[in-house]
C-alpha cells in the first residue's frame, strides 16, 4: 500500500467534509460509516456531525446494537429513525433495482432529519470500490443530494480497514454487513419472514464460529456461503447445524463450495449483460 498516496487520500476526505460544513451521516455500524464518522468527529467536531440509524426488518438487530456501542464509544452523537421501504411495491418485488427503493426511502428520512437540524450535507459511506459493483442505490443518492465523501477521496475498502486500525476502531476487520435484503435471490418477495429467517439462520452460524457468512434465501433452499479460508473448518458445523436450519423453515440446506465472494447475488446479472 502506497503510504504517501494513503495519506494524500485521507487528507482529502478531511477537505471534503470540511467542505460539507455539517453532516448527517447514513450510519449502519460497519466498516465504511464508522470510520467516516470518526473523520467527521475530528474535521468538524461533534456538535456538527450526528449519525442516522435507518430501522427496518431488514436491518439485523445485532447489527443496530454494534452499531449504537461504537457510537457511545466515539462520542458519536446519533438517532434512530423508522423507515418504510416495504410498504413501496418496487421494493418488495425484489427486482435487481430494488436498493434504488430501499435508498430512496432511507435518504427521504435522512433529508428531513438534516432539516430539522439544521445540517448542512447528508452524507453515506460509499468507497471507491463501491463504484464498480451493481449499485442502483446510488441513483437514489445522487437523486437526493446525498455526497459519498469516501468514494470521492478515491479511498478503497482495503485502505479503509488499514486507516481504521491505525484509528483504533474496532470495526478494522470487520466483516460486511449489508441488509438482509441482500441474501434473497432476485424475484422472491421480500417479507418480513424471510428477513427473519436469514438472520436467524446467520446468528446461529456466528455463534458457533463461523466469521463471515451469507445464507443466500432462494425460497425452500438456503445456500450458504462461508469466506474460502473458513470453509473446511467451517462444513462440519453447517452439516451439525441442518436440523436447525431446516427448522427455520428451509427445505434443503446448500453450501456454496466457491465460498463467499463480493456481489455473488449480481452474478447472474454480469452473465446476462455478457451474453
Amino acid at each position: 500500500m502506497d503510504e504517501a498516496l494513503l495519506q494524500a487520500k485521507y487528507g482529502t476526505l478531511i477537505r471534503i467534509l470540511e467542505d460539507c460544513e455539517s453532516v448527517c451521516i447514513g450510519y449502519s455500524g460497519g466498516v465504511d460509516s464508522v470510520f467516516l464518522a470518526k473523520a467527521a468527529l475530528l474535521s468538524l467536531g461533534a456538535e456538527r456531525v450526528l449519525a442516522v440509524i435507518g430501522r427496518s426488518p431488514s436491518y439485523p438487530a445485532a447489527q443496530f446494537r454494534a452499531a449504537v456501542e461504537y457510537a457511545e464509544l466515539l462520542g458519536l452523537p446519533w438517532v434512530e429513525v423508522s423507515t418504510h421501504e416495504m410498504e413501496s411495491s418496487g421494493y418488495v418485488t425484489n427486482s435487481p433495482s430494488r436498493c434504488y427503493f430501499c435508498k430512496d426511502e432511507l435518504w427521504s428520512r435522512l433529508a428531513a432529519v438534516a432539516t430539522r437540524h439544521g445540517l448542512h450535507t447528508v452524507v453515506d459511506g460509499a468507497n471507491a470500490d463501491d463504484a464498480h459493483d451493481h449499485r442502483p442505490g446510488a441513483r437514489a443518492a445522487r437523486e437526493h443530494g446525498v455526497r459519498s465523501p469516501l468514494q470521492e477521496a478515491g479511498l478503497a475498502k482495503d485502505e479503509i480497514r488499514e486507516l481504521s486500525r491505525r484509528a483504533g476502531l474496532p470495526t478494522w476487520d470487520q466483516p460486511a454487513s449489508p441488509c438482509l435484503a441482500s441474501r434473497l435471490a432476485y424475484g422472491l418477495a421480500v417479507t418480513p419472514e424471510r428477513l427473519a429467517q436469514v438472520e436467524a439462520a446467520e446468528m446461529l452460524l456466528r455463534r458457533r464460529g463461523v466469521r463471515e457468512v451469507r445464507v443466500r434465501h432462494h425460497g425452500d433452499v438456503a445456500r450458504i456461503e462461508v469466506a474460502p479460508g473458513e470453509l473446511d473448518a467451517a462444513a462440519p458445523t453447517i452439516v451439525a447445524l441442518v436440523p436447525r436450519l431446516r427448522a427455520l423453515g428451509f427445505d434443503r440446506v446448500l453450501l456454496d463450495v466457491e465460498g463467499y465472494r463480493r456481489g455473488a447475488l449480481n452474478e447472474a446479472l454480469v452473465q446476462l449483460t455478457a451474453s
